[in-house]
Formats: structure tokens, C-alpha cells, sequence
């Protein structure tokens, strides 16, 4: 009898265990939705990255230790800026859900070919690491990255992620969001900057603190970048080719 009650006990516990464990990923899943209905409205003032950027600064005993970073309005940001980073960093920004499944297929089958393992990350990913994440590769913050990826998506709009993405996003060496960035390589506000100068800007979004806008890095990339915004960018899936075999 004391074997089964010690069996019964044990059993218990680890229901237990799983119950306490299961409520604590809820919560865990759960914490994000508050600040991002927050964010609908307001502009975070700052983010998870800009802190650990200023943790780093301070440990190395660099100055000044906070970031520039002024967060400006839609009409304050220009048009051309808009298009220039989706046309850099994501083209398919309005057909995905926050998880871009065909640049995943793409990147992959780049890989299976023998080229690098690029990365596919959406703005949406992007800007779910900027506020609530830290840099890094793990397997296991692209999974929480995701995640609240999906949460974004889900509660905002698409535009009011770009307007999130285009304030927090690292622009420069302790320089962050669109007007920042204006008024560091180019000496005028966000609202001012002319085509050629948006896409040099979305151009060195990559490695922002190793490109300049006018360097030689930048004015290739660009030139591509250029083309593209031409073009809106796409808000329907493009017709599948037939397979049909034509006659010859």
C-alpha cells in the first residue's frame, strides 16, 4: 500500500508540475498583447536593443552612453523612405503574416545549391526583436521572434508596423529611427530626403554601423533599390506561371 501511495503522490506532483509549468507559458505568451495594443498608439520611447545598447556603451566606457533617437509622425517621414526599405529589406511586406514562407523556401534552396544561408527575415520579425528581444542567432529567439511576429500582425496594422520599424530601427553608430539617421548623414529631416538619398539610407540597413550612405557598398545597393521602388510594392500574389506546355 505505501508503494502506491508513494506512486500516487509522485504522480501527483508532476501533474502538478505540469499545470504550474503550463500556466507560466501562458502568461509567458501572453505578456506581449498589453504593450503591443499600447504600441498601436503610442511610440515606444525606447526598446529591448537600445538598452542593451546602452549596457554595452557603458561597460566599454563610450560616449554618450544613450542613442540618438527622435520618433517623428508618418507625414513626417518620407514617402520615398517608405518604399526604399521595403524594397531593401522587404518587398513582400504586404503578402506575408509576419513569417515569410516563400523567402524561407528561397533562402533554403540558395543553401541546398551551395551559396550562403542568408537570412529572411521579415520587418515584422525585425521589428518583434527591436522592441521585445536581443540580437543574436539562436534557434531559439527566432522562435519567440515568430511569435510575437504573429502577435504584430495580428493586433496592427501594416502600416503602423512600418511606422514602428522605420522609428526603432539601428540607422548608424548610436543612431536610431528615420530622423536620426537623416540628420546624421545627411544633415536634414526625414521628411526632406530625396529618392537617391532614402534608398542609399535603406541600403545600409544590413550593417549599419560598418556602411555609410555615400560609400561604395551603399551607392551598389542602391542603384538595385532604385529600380525596385519604381514599382509599388506588391499587395497581391503574383499569377502562378501555367504548366501547361506551350506548342512549339
Amino acid at each position: 500500500m505505501s508503494a502506491e501511495k508513494g506512486k500516487a503522490k509522485t504522480k501527483t506532483k508532476a501533474k502538478s508540475l505540469v499545470q504550474r509549468l503550463a500556466v507560466i507559458m501562458l502568461i509567458l505568451m501572453a505578456l506581449p498583447v498589453p504593450f503591443i495594443l499600447l504600441f498601436a498608439v503610442v511610440q515606444p520611447p525606447v526598446t529591448s536593443v537600445m538598452l542593451q545598447h546602452v549596457a554595452a556603451r557603458t561597460a566599454n566606457g563610450e560616449r554618450p552612453i544613450w542613442p540618438a533617437h527622435n520618433t517623428v509622425s508618418r507625414k513626417e517621414l518620407s514617402p520615398f523612405l517608405r518604399r526604399a526599405v521595403l524594397a531593401s529589406e522587404d518587398d513582400r511586406f504586404y503578402l506575408h503574416f509576419g513569417i515569410d514562407t516563400v523567402e524561407i523556401n528561397n533562402a533554403l534552396e540558395r543553401r541546398r545549391r551551395g551559396g550562403k544561408l542568408r537570412g529572411a527575415s521579415t520587418l515584422t520579425q525585425q521589428v518583434a526583436k527591436n522592441l521585445f528581444l536581443w540580437n543574436g542567432r539562436s534557434f531559439v529567439r527566432k522562435g519567440i521572434e515568430a511569435y510575437i511576429a504573429l502577435l504584430l500582425e495580428l493586433l496592427l496594422s501594416k502600416e503602423r508596423i512600418l511606422d514602428l520599424y522605420l522609428n526603432l530601427a539601428e540607422w548608424g553608430p548610436n543612431t536610431f529611427g528615420a530622423e536620426a539617421a537623416a540628420r546624421l548623414h545627411f544633415n536634414k529631416s526625414a521628411a526632406k530626403l530625396t529618392r537617391d538619398e532614402a534608398a542609399r539610407l535603406a541600403a545600409i540597413l544590413p550593417a549599419p554601423r560598418r556602411w555609410s550612405p555615400k560609400g561604395s557598398i551603399a551607392t551598389r545597393r542602391a542603384a538595385t533599390i532604385l529600380i525596385r521602388m519604381q514599382y509599388a510594392a506588391p499587395k497581391t500574389e503574383p499569377p502562378k506561371p501555367s504548366k501547361k506546355r506551350q506548342r512549339a
